[in-house]
């Protein structure tokens, strides 16, 4: 789950949520709706947290089983 990756990853660098929000140039709003598991997100926002760790979302083509 994203919130879960972004809260444990910033964790792991030993930020806080406003240092981290300093750091990637978004709002503290925006770290704390991620880690809260806020659905209603800013797409490139939610990159620019993400690509701090090397990642990004991506569309992926959803298959049936």
């Amino acid at each position: 789950m994203l919130a879960e990756f972004v809260k444990e990853k910033r964790k792991e660098v030993g930020l806080t949520q406003e240092e981290f929000a300093d750091r990637v140039g978004v709002a503290l709003t925006v770290i704390r709706k991620i880690e809260q598991g806020k659905t209603n997100l800013n797409l490139d926002k939610v990159n620019l947290v993400l690509a701090m760790f090397g990642h990004e979302l991506t569309p992926t083509k959803i298959t049936n089983s």
